[in-house]
């Protein structure tokens, strides 16, 4: 069983270390990586305090495989609504490690309820990045929590996927 855990263990360091990923990682996509085939979104920034409270409000339409990725200066508690946003979302929120820790689906346009970021009993409810994406697409693209995120805006020496 120690051996198991242990070959387990290198399995993912090397993996989570190739070389291979410095070629995909680019501010303008957010790459997920899991089980299956890596997932790629092609990304809009919102890193300024101006930029995340617009975020997609207002917007018609947002292309299938496409999103919006909010990026703050520091893990924090986060919560969203949908104010002013006329399609539906689907929302991923990720911890500064790049781990996927929990997906929203299909938020209601116009919606003013709250969406949290993290579960009541989850342990580490910060958040550094939250991907929003067409209602349905997450789903679609196969992102689930426990998925990991590359991404070059991640703080590299604790990402899980660093870009190297």
């Amino acid at each position: 069983m120690k051996l198991r855990a242990v070959t387990v263990v290198l399995a993912l360091l090397i993996t989570n270390h190739s070389p291979a990923l410095a070629a995909t990682c680019h501010p303008d996509r957010a790459l997920f990586l899991g089980r299956g085939k890596p997932v790629e979104v092609p990304v809009e920034i919102a890193d300024s305090g101006e930029k995340r409270a617009r975020g997609l409000m207002f917007r018609r339409d947002l292309p299938p495989g496409q999103g919006m990725l909010f990026i703050y200066e520091s893990p924090q508690p986060v919560s969203f609504w949908m104010r002013n946003t006329l399609i539906a979302l689907d929302m991923i929120f990720i911890d500064a490690r790049g781990e996927v820790r929990h997906v929203h689906p299909m938020a209601r346009p116009l919606d003013e309820t709250a969406i949290p970021g993290a579960a009541p009993d989850d342990p580490a409810p910060e958040r550094l990045m939250v991907l929003e994406v067409p209602g349905g697409d997450a789903a679609r693209l196969g992102i689930h929590p426990g998925m990991v995120l590359s991404h070059p805006r991640l703080p590299q020496d604790a990402a899980l996927a660093p870009c190297d």
